[in-house]
């Protein structure tokens, strides 16, 4: 335990400043601010080494070389999307107009057949109660719909021709490795690099990824399911043309048609606007940078699956870390079939590398920094009363009023926040970790607070092995938003595991996003997509998650709080936090 003077100086070397950042780029704090002229992620990498911020390693050092020769590939690839992206907008737009023109002819041929001659005075009416919202479309597919679908559709290609090709995107990367040994840190290196060459670009922890998955589902099902269906309105152009009520009423029921089909590739239609930065008009090349890739359930597999194949064949460029390989990543067989195919796709659009170090830096950076420690232990009454005075400190420091806040989640659903002032919030581990919470709470959470203080964290065991898996997933979202942490623990970072070589410490909860009723039926429904039947609902699964695997997030977990102490972290928070970014 030190001073509290000592632990103060590393608060205020994280909170010294009161001006908002003007960098938006979220990486680490090893990341070099946006550049005009970015050199690329192996000089950013040599640099730190020639400065003494980074030891020197030959593994980082491989994996650094193939992130510079994919940087290399980059600024070509995305003028040659751009390209591509003004001709399939010219292909989409005719491609809609012919399908449109070749609709009407042929429900003008069905009228003049007399198909329609036998229509009685309810079906008459059945147009203007779609338009009015009174009931639910009752338009049965069938095989005859099916097959005038695909005729369409042959005839479209006949006359407007096939899909512009897309051009041959560079291959990714795919890193992994053990706990500490720099797979993130490269990753953001080569993410820093790209700002202001690739506009459409994303960076996503598992856990957040799997969220936004899940909630684009819900806002697609919303806006094009089931319902809206009883709500749903003829389209305009159907609405405008100037022929018979039947000949709209057949129309209307053909986009009805087209409508369905889709709904049944809700994946591919939810990673369409994955990556896609609605505030940029010009359309190019797509980034995924995707940390700690897992399949830690049935949900993660297909989502993933769905997901990544669409990406990676719409020429999106995935960079992926992982504590294994791709092979391994499903040591439980979960839904096999699914799994190899996405694993086949991502071995053809990667360079799949290992980081062969044994070496946790982050450990090493510990050790060499200043001694300033805000990990508190043991629970006793001078930690407690030490505590509490770091609370007053920052608190003042901001001179704000300690209140008490509702964050929303997603879904309607909300998290409180007992204390807080001015980005600052306080937490006891048992409210934080002891209830039915997840992923997207602690989210909330993080990206509104740049500094958490939690108090009363117990070691882990057996006995609240929920409570440990909701903490991990806790630390790593903090982590991931750079906030700093300031907690008082039962024992030292490297004992606070106790108890995991006893069994598998698994919470599905944890891994499963808590969502309202609806959710759930959406959330079944996509499983079913991926053929899954009751037998393989989370429930019955018996083995998810190796007790190797456990043991690796802990220890993740642990390497984690220890860099999260060290200045090079702390440094990061007042330039890389969300918080220090939102309008002023």
């Amino acid at each position: 335990m030190r001073k509290v003077s000592q632990i103060s100086a590393v608060l205020r070397l994280a909170l010294s400043s009161s001006k908002r950042s003007r960098h938006t780029n979220v990486c680490r704090s090893y990341c070099t601010p946006p550049n005009p002229t970015p050199s690329g992620p192996l000089t950013s990498y040599s640099k730190l080494v020639e400065q003494g911020r980074l030891q020197h390693d030959p593994y980082q050092e491989k994996v650094a070389s193939a992130f510079q020769n994919l940087f290399g590939r980059l600024e070509h690839f995305e003028k040659e999307m751009e390209d591509y992206h003004v001709r399939l907008e010219e292909w989409e737009k005719k491609r809609e107009e012919e399908r449109r023109r070749l609709m009407v002819e042929e429900a003008e041929k069905k009228e003049e057949d007399g198909v329609w001659a036998s229509m009685n005075k309810q079906g008459q009416k059945l147009l203007g109660r779609w338009v009015l919202g009174r009931r639910q479309m009752n338009v049965e597919p069938g095989v005859g719909k099916w097959v005038s679908y695909l005729n369409r559709e042959r005839k479209l290609d006949s006359i407007v021709g096939s899909r512009p090709a897309i051009p041959s995107a560079p291959k990714g990367l795919y890193i992994y490795g053990n706990v500490g040994c720099g797979k993130t840190m490269l990753m953001d290196m080569f993410y820093s690099a790209t700002d202001g060459m690739i506009r459409h670009r994303q960076r996503f922890h598992f856990h957040e990824a799997m969220l936004k998955i899940n909630e684009q589902m819900h806002k697609y099902w919303k806006e094009n399911g089931e319902e809206k269906s009883s709500q749903y309105s003829v389209s305009s152009w159907i609405m405008n043309l100037p022929v018979d009520e039947r000949v709209k009423e057949w129309l209307a029921g053909e986009e009805f048609y087209k409508q369905q089909l889709q709904m049944k590739h809700i994946l591919p239609a939810v990673a369409d606007k994955f990556l896609v930065d609605q505030q940029s008009i010009k359309k190019g090349a797509s980034i995924l940078c995707f940390d700690e890739i897992q399949t830690v359930d049935v949900f993660a597999i297909v989502a993933l699956s769905g997901m990544m194949s669409r990406l990676l064949n719409t020429g999106t460029v995935l960079v992926a870390t992982s504590n294994r390989a791709p092979r391994e990543l499903n040591q439980d067989g979960m839904q096999k079939e699914i799994f190899d195919k996405f694993i086949s796709k991502l071995e053809k659009h990667c360079e799949i590398i290992s980081i062969g170090s044994e070496v946790d830096y982050r450990r090493v950076a510990a050790k060499n920094s200043v001694e300033h420690v805000h990990y508190l232990w043991p629970l006793n009454n001078a930690v407690m009363e030490e505590f509490e005075k770091m609370w007053r400190q920052v608190t003042d420091q901001y001179g704000g009023e300690i209140t008490s806040a509702t964050l929303p989640v997603m879904f309607g659903r909300t998290v409180d926040v007992p204390e807080s002032c001015k980005g600052v919030a306080r937490f006891t581990f048992e409210y934080l970790c002891g209830r039915p919470v997840g992923a997207a709470d602690y989210i909330a959470v993080a990206k509104n607070y740049h500094t958490i203080f939690i108090s009363e964290i117990p070691a882990m065991s057996m006995e609240i092995r929920d409570k440990a898996r909701r903490f991990i997933t806790l630390v790593d979202e903090l982590y991931n938003h750079h906030c700093c942490l300031v907690s008082s623990a039962e024992t030292p970072i490297d004992e606070l595991f106790q108890g995991t070589a006893e069994g598998t410490l698994f919470d599905l909860e944890s891994f499963q996003f808590e969502t309202e009723t609806e959710d759930s039926r959406l959330r079944r429904d996509v499983l079913a997509e991926g053929s899954i039947s009751a037998a393989g609902s989370p429930s019955s699964i018996v083995k998810m998650l190796s007790g190797e695997e456990e043991m690796f997030a802990f220890a993740r977990a642990a390497s984690r709080l220890i860099e999260m102490q060290t200045p090079l972290y702390l440094e990061g928070v007042r330039f890389l936090h969300p918080y220090f970014h939102q309008p002023k």
